[in-house]
């Protein structure tokens, strides 16, 4: 099996550099399925290929119990693996390329980062799915994607074509995110990985494609082909693919622009917000509704003026990581007596929830429908009825701040809405009325005097009355 890799433009050669492999000099590594030659078919200043050959001994793989199957199947031993380009290709791939995937180059560090031309070829690549998932799998990451479907025998076109494409991709890509690319999706294409799909397979998809898997419109059906429809292994990728977009919006939100000084994250100004007001409402018994990882819970527990805080989320796997990141194995029985995490939703009501000091939503609600809306509020302001509410939301007139946020984008992908503030009023102001809980708006983070601030706070004080049916 086959790969090249061809930069062109000013410089070329240094792709010599970025790959740690000398053009003037062909290498051979062993890896898992047979062995990894590396050669330069051409190097000159203004356009340079390097080609990635794998030599696969298909009886040595069978006899190695690499492949696994029937070893007295005939199938093991005369099929297409020592041809085309696979899931093998890609553990080649990322063990002679390791260096430049994990985007290091000592000898030449001023080509990092750097956008190149670039050419990648798979002569015969087997594709589950046609052209038509090459296309949907790597045009979105900015390739022009030429994938031709290969004829089952070229003397009898009657046969029609096999599920292999001749694929060419261009464009203009950072070298170390190309072989992400490659790394990731060659083994999505291909039906029948040669490798034992285990959890270490969870922690390799998100160091290769965290960066760029959790934006991409196909993360499922990726998510699920490269972990082979394991649903345990799946369900925790998705966990931690959506960890890392989390991280991300919140790396959009605290971009400030060249004219703006730096300030401290908008995310830890959010969290003071919300402990300033539990504090002042003199709340002692509080529940996070949504908790996620944990990020407010940790900061509750530590202050002792809380005496019982309850972690609520839909995810079981979010409240596992939560678990884990909060390290409740190690927690000091102190702290740990005054912590519960419960599975629930918040829009079916929970006795469990009721009785409570305060219920604090942070950056929650426009994670839902807007037709959910409804449930919520009943959920919260008419059924567990808290002395306290505490909502925070994004203020969508202050996204024009954040450079990295294209234009009438959200800072979240799962975002189902994001309002103005006259919208959140409009919200806050109707609730009151319904429920009988007086509000105070307040803004988080700088109040831009033209767009308003980044998050919008209300805090719902409870009043004496009876809450009113919600319909």
């Amino acid at each position: 099996m086959y790969l090249t890799l061809t930069s062109s433009g000013e410089d070329a050669t240094a792709l010599g550099y970025l790959l740690h492999k000398h053009p003037d000099r062909a290498q051979q590594f062993s890896v898992s399925a047979g062995v990894a030659h590396v050669f330069y078919p051409e190097a000159s200043d203004e356009r340079c290929t390097v080609a990635l050959m794998l030599e696969v001994d298909p009886v040595a793989l069978v006899r190695g119990r690499r492949y696994g199957g029937d070893a007295f199947a005939l199938s093991q031993y005369v099929n297409d693996r020592p041809y085309a380009g696979s899931s093998m290709l890609a553990v080649a791939l990322g063990k002679v390329f390791r260096t430049a995937m994990a985007g290091r180059c000592d000898a030449r560090p001023d080509l990092l980062g750097q956008s190149r031309d670039l050419e990648i070829r798979v002569p015969v690549l087997p594709a589950s799915g046609g052209a038509e998932m090459v296309r949907a799998l790597f045009e979105p990451l900015g390739w022009e994607v030429t994938a031709q479907a290969l004829p089952l025998d070229e003397e009898m076109p009657a046969w029609g074509d096999s599920h292999y494409v001749d694929l060419r991709l261009r464009g203009t890509q950072v070298l170390a995110e190309a072989l992400s690319h490659l790394y990731v999706l060659l083994p999505v294409l291909d039906s029948s990985k040669h490798y034992w799909v285990s959890q270490d397979e969870v922690e390799k998809l998100v160091r290769a494609a965290g960066d760029w898997l959790p934006a991409h419109p196909a993360r499922e059906l990726i998510t699920r082909r490269y972990l082979a429809h394991q649903p345990d292994l799946v369900a925790t990728a998705v966990s931690r693919l959506a960890e890392v977009d989390d991280l991300r919006t919140e790396s959009v939100e605290e971009a400030p622009s060249e004219e703006t000084p730096v300030r401290r994250p908008l995310v830890a100004q959010r969290k003071e917000a919300v402990l300033s007001s539990l504090r002042a409402a003199g709340a002692a018994r509080v529940v996070d509704l949504g908790c996620g990882e944990g990020a407010l819970l940790r900061e509750l527990i530590r202050d002792p003026r809380f005496s019982e805080v309850v972690g609520v989320d839909v995810s079981g796997r979010a409240l596992g990581l939560a678990e884990r990141r909060l390290h409740l194995d190690r927690m000091p029985d102190s702290q740990r007596a005054r912590l519960r995490l419960l599975q629930s939703s918040m829009t079916y009501t929970d006795d469990r929830l009721n009785g409570y000091d305060a219920i604090v939503l942070m950056e929650v609600i426009e994670h839902l429908d807007t037709d959910r809306l409804p449930a919520l509020e009943s959920t919260v302001f008419g059924h567990a009825r808290p002395r306290t509410v505490i909502v925070t939301t994004p203020n969508v007139e202050h996204n024009v701040r954040y450079e990295r946020l294209a234009a009438g984008t959200m800072r979240h992908r799962d975002h189902r809405f994001e309002w103005t503030r006259a919208e959140f009023s409009d919200w806050v102001t109707g609730v009151s009325r319904r429920t009988g809980y007086a509000p105070t708006l307040l803004p988080v983070g700088e109040d831009d005097p033209t767009v308003g601030p980044p998050t919008q706070m209300a805090v719902f004080a409870r009043s004496d009355q009876p809450a009113q049916e919600v319909s």
